[in-house]
């Protein structure tokens, strides 16, 4: 496994909000992490990049324990998050904000930049404009660049399709599939459950800060039981 999360517990003051989350992700998988507002997948996401500390418990990346290693020196190790609510610069033009997405790398990343105009044209189209001006999917387009420019080996992608028209959605999407293709690793919180188990291998059910369930993404997208509780009955 090229990510593990062992019986990780983390508080915010004394209330625990991970209460043993374990996990793993194989190299080459799209994982996704699924369940309820307040079930703990930003959380899992934030302490996996070292944005809240852990309590009690283990992660590991290539084997390696990273579980108290800042968050600069996981992305170096190739563990890059593209955060809940895009997190771009505002001011900051196109190419500024996926330059800063290369930030600490060495050599060029000529190459990465063509990568992601190839997966995101319309971010070559805009990229001399400010950040803060470009629409929401353009955004979170932006979002996910920025994060691919330090070539990640393992990408975090939180709620990418949030407050995106249905067709942005799809769009989305099918970027994330070839993105994967591509190579990269990829773990997925996503409120739209249906869109996240469709295009995930495997997924985890979160719960008030544990995993209730893991399966096949297809054998959950099934499940009546899940339907029921997450994909709307549908």
């Amino acid at each position: 496994m090229i990510l593990e999360v062992e019986d990780v517990h983390v508080f915010y003051g004394k209330v625990e909000a991970l209460k043993g989350v374990s996990l793993a992700v194989d190299s080459g998988e799209i994982v996704a992490l699924i369940g309820a507002n307040g079930a703990g997948k930003t959380t899992t996401l934030k302490t996996i990049s070292g944005l809240r500390p852990v309590k009690r418990g283990r992660i590991t990346l290539h084997g390696r324990d990273i579980t108290h290693m800042p968050g600069h020196d996981r992305v170096g190790m190739g563990l890059c998050q593209a955060p809940e609510g895009r997190g771009i610069f505002p001011g900051m033009s196109v190419v500024e904000n996926l330059e800063m997405g290369a930030y600490g790398r060495k050599g060029s990343v000529q190459a990465d930049f063509e990568r992601v105009y190839s997966l995101f044209p319309r971010l070559k189209e805009r990229d001399t404009q400010p950040g803060g001006t470009l629409s929401g999917g353009e955004q979170q387009m932006l979002a996910i660049g920025r994060a691919l420019m330090a070539n990640p080996e393992v990408l975090l992608l939180d709620e990418p399709s949030m407050g995106l028209a249905p067709k942005l959605v799809t769009q989305i999407f099918e970027i994330l599939h070839e993105i994967n293709q591509q190579g990269t690793t990829v773990l997925l919180v996503e409120q739209n459950a249906v869109q996240a188990l469709s295009l995930a291998d495997r997924a985890y059910v979160l719960e008030l800060g544990r995993v209730v369930r893991s399966a096949q993404a297809s054998e959950l997208l099934g499940d009546p039981a899940v339907r029921a509780a997450y994909l709307g009955g549908a």
